[in-house]
């Protein structure tokens, strides 16, 4: 009987921050995904879940290339998602680990995409985004009432997020690093640079 594949959501980087579910889970699952960049040795998502995995787990580090690259070429995916399968059909319950949530700018997006076409058991286990964690770590409300909220990749365009910004009370900027100086321009014309918060 093939195994389950699980999309596990580890949260912002506090092991105490997983839900219960998560952590049953991994105290069980006999393959864990570490995904991991060429440049980084071991991986911050599995050093997050490690106190609830058990002592034989078998641990895999997978490579996956830029999401931009993933048109262009898929071959890598291909052969991680192959060899996901690989342990599910020896009966073997998979686990891939994900910061944050499953579901929001997550490689695993793009796995799970690879998998469903295969026909594989799988159920996603979310996660606390980084962003609702730094909220309650400083006890800023996101949201109240009725505030619309933007959540902004700072990599779109300049326009695009000046637009954003303007549409919304309140906005979460992701991926700031790669342009910071911008964005922070932007935040000032739109007013909202005074009340911002930083947090890398």
């Amino acid at each position: 009987m093939a195994g389950v594949f699980y999309g596990i959501g580890v949260g912002p980087g506090d092991s105490e921050l997983l839900t219960v579910k998560a952590t049953k889970i991994l105290q069980k699952i006999d393959v864990v995904i570490a995904p991991k960049t060429e440049k980084k040795e071991g991986s911050v998502a599995l050093n997050i879940a490690r106190p609830y995995l058990k002592a034989d787990v078998q641990i895999c580090y997978q490579v996956f290339p830029m999401v931009k690259d993933f048109q262009n070429d898929s071959s890598a995916w291909e052969a991680n998602k192959n060899e996901i399968v690989g342990f599910l059909s020896e009966g073997k319950n998979v686990a891939f680990l994900t910061l944050g949530d499953p579901m929001f700018y997550s490689t695993y997006i793009y796995v799970l995409r690879l998998l469903k076409k295969d026909g594989i058991n799988i159920e996603t286990i979310p996660g606390i985004p980084a962003y609702v964690a730094i909220a309650s770590k400083y006890n800023r409300p996101i949201v109240e009432g009725d505030d619309i909220l933007s959540v902004i990749p700072a990599t779109a365009n300049s326009e695009e997020i000046k637009n954003a910004l303007k549409a919304s009370k309140s906005a979460v900027l992701m991926k700031v690093y790669h342009n910071f100086e911008e964005v922070r321009e932007l935040l000032k014309e739109s007013g909202m640079e005074e009340n911002a918060l930083m947090v890398s």
